[in-house]
C-alpha cells in the first residue's frame, strides 16, 4: 500500500476544517474534486475512512487515525527534505510563522528579516493569524510556529503544545489627538461615546466588551475592522475611540493612549507543537521569534 502525500494533507485538513467544502476553499479546488481524492485515498488503504452524517461526511475511527498518523508523516517528510537541502549544516526549508495583527511587523517581520540575512536557505512563510486562528492552525499543522496569547480562554491549552512566554503587552484606551488628560482612565467615563470594534468573536472584541460591561455599560459600536491600522485612522479623525493593545498603536497616527485604571494585561507567547521530530528550521525560527523584544518592539 502506497500513501499518496497530498490525498493524506486532504484528510487531514478534513479533520482540522471539519467539512469537505472547507477543505476544498482551502486547497483552492471543487467539492467534488476533494471527495474524489478522498475516494480514492479509501481504495488505497483499502479502509473506510468517511461515513455520511446527514448532508455532512465525518471521519470514521480509522478515518480519525490515518488523519492524524498522516499529519505526523507530512511533518516527518518536511523534515527529511529539510535536512537533505540542509546537508552543509545550514538549517534550511519552509517553516511557516502565524502571528497576530499587531505582532506581525513589530515581533515577526524583524525576525524574518534577521533569518534571511543569516539564513538564506530557510524560507519563512508569515502568516496573519489571529488568537482565535493561530492554535487551531498550529494543531492542524498549517503553522509550524505561532505567535499567540493564552488570555484567549476560549483555546484550552493541552499537552501536544510547547509554550514560550515572549512578555506582556498592555491594553489601552485609545482617543484622539486632541484628547487632554493623563494618566489611568475609568472606562465608564466613555459610556456615551462611539466605538470601534474587532470583528465579533474574535480575542479584541471579546475582550473589549467583557471590559465595558464590567466598567457598567453597553458600547455604542459604530464600526468594525479587522485592521488596527483601520482602527487608528477612524479613532484619529475623532469618530470613535477604542480599547487596543499597546504594540497595535502605531505612533504615526495622531492619537493619544491611556492606561486603564484596573490595568489589564495580556500575556505574549510563542508556539510550537509537542511530540514531532526536531526540526532545526523550526527551532531557528522560535529562536529569532524569541530574541524580539516587546517593550523595544511596542516603541517602534
Amino acid at each position: 500500500m502506497t500513501l499518496n502525500p497530498w490525498r493524506l494533507q486532504l484528510l487531514s485538513r478534513l479533520d482540522t476544517l471539519g467539512t469537505v467544502r472547507a477543505v476544498a476553499l482551502d486547497a483552492n479546488l471543487s467539492a467534488s474534486s476533494v471527495s474524489q481524492q478522498l475516494a480514492v485515498l479509501e481504495a488505497e488503504t483499502r479502509t473506510r475512512l468517511l461515513e455520511r452524517r446527514g448532508r455532512r461526511v465525518r471521519l470514521t475511527p480509522a478515518g480519525l487515525v490515518l488523519a492524524r498518523r498522516g499529519r505526523a508523516i507530512l511533518d516527518h517528510m518536511a523534515e527529511v527534505e529539510a535536512e537533505l537541502r540542509g546537508l552543509n549544516g545550514e538549517p534550511a526549508g519552509l517553516v511557516r510563522l502565524g502571528a497576530f495583527q499587531s505582532a506581525i511587523h513589530t515581533m515577526a517581520v524583524p525576525a524574518v528579516r534577521g533569518l534571511g540575512e543569516s539564513h538564506p536557505h530557510l524560507e519563512v512563510e508569515l502568516l496573519e493569524l489571529e488568537p482565535h486562528e493561530s492554535m487551531p492552525a498550529l494543531r492542524g499543522g498549517d503553522a509550524d510556529v505561532i505567535i499567540t496569547t493564552t488570555d484567549f480562554v476560549e483555546l484550552p491549552l493541552g499537552p501536544d503544545v510547547d509554550l514560550v512566554k515572549l512578555g506582556t503587552d498592555p491594553v489601552v484606551l485609545v482617543l484622539p489627538g486632541d484628547h487632554a488628560g493623563r494618566g489611568p482612565v475609568d472606562l465608564g467615563a466613555y459610556a456615551d461615546a462611539a466605538w470601534a470594534f474587532d470583528m465579533p468573536q474574535s480575542y479584541m472584541a471579546n475582550l473589549a466588551i467583557r471590559l465595558c460591561r464590567e466598567s457598567g455599560f453597553e458600547p455604542r459600536v459604530v464600526c468594525r475592522f479587522s485592521n488596527y491600522l483601520m482602527t487608528l485612522q477612524h479613532v484619529e479623525a475623532g469618530l470613535s475611540v477604542a480599547l487596543l493593545p499597546g504594540l497595535a498603536v502605531d505612533p504615526r497616527y495622531g492619537v493619544v493612549t491611556r492606561e486603564l485604571t484596573a490595568p489589564v494585561t495580556r500575556t505574549i507567547t510563542a508556539a510550537v507543537r509537542r511530540g514531532g521530530p526536531p526540526r532545526a528550521a523550526v527551532n531557528l525560527v522560535l529562536d529569532a521569534v524569541r530574541r524580539q523584544d516587546i517593550a523595544r518592539a511596542a516603541a517602534v
